[in-house]
């Protein structure tokens, strides 16, 4: 799969648990894990982009005798989201009709 294409797909999908309320790192990591493999050196540079973006916000909080970071999504990150979602659809066209030529149905 491009590089570029993961990338922006896997930030959408950690906007999309961010959606469920406030996060951290380990818990995000946790919750796409079912569906996608992310490891934390994948996830923390996201999150830095995503907070660059005004995707998300970051909140540190002592937990356990240590800060730790919480994020929320914005609003920002929720038009990304819807944004995908309708880019998703020409891709999913672009997609089908790949697969139908290959098929060699018309």
């Amino acid at each position: 799969m491009d590089a570029q294409l993961k990338k922006g797909m896997l930030e959408v999908c950690v906007l999309k648990v961010l959606t469920k309320g406030e996060s951290y790192g380990y818990k995000i990591i946790n919750d796409l894990s079912p569906k996608v493999e992310i490891s934390e050196s994948t996830l923390y540079p996201i999150l830095r982009r995503l907070q660059s973006s005004g995707c998300l916000t970051v909140d540190s909080r002592e937990h356990n005798g240590r800060l730790r970071k919480y994020y929320n999504i914005t609003d920002l990150g929720l038009r990304r989201i819807n944004e995908f979602l309708t880019d998703w659809e020409q891709i999913d066209k672009i997609y089908r009709f790949i697969a139908e030529v290959q098929d060699g149905s018309d």
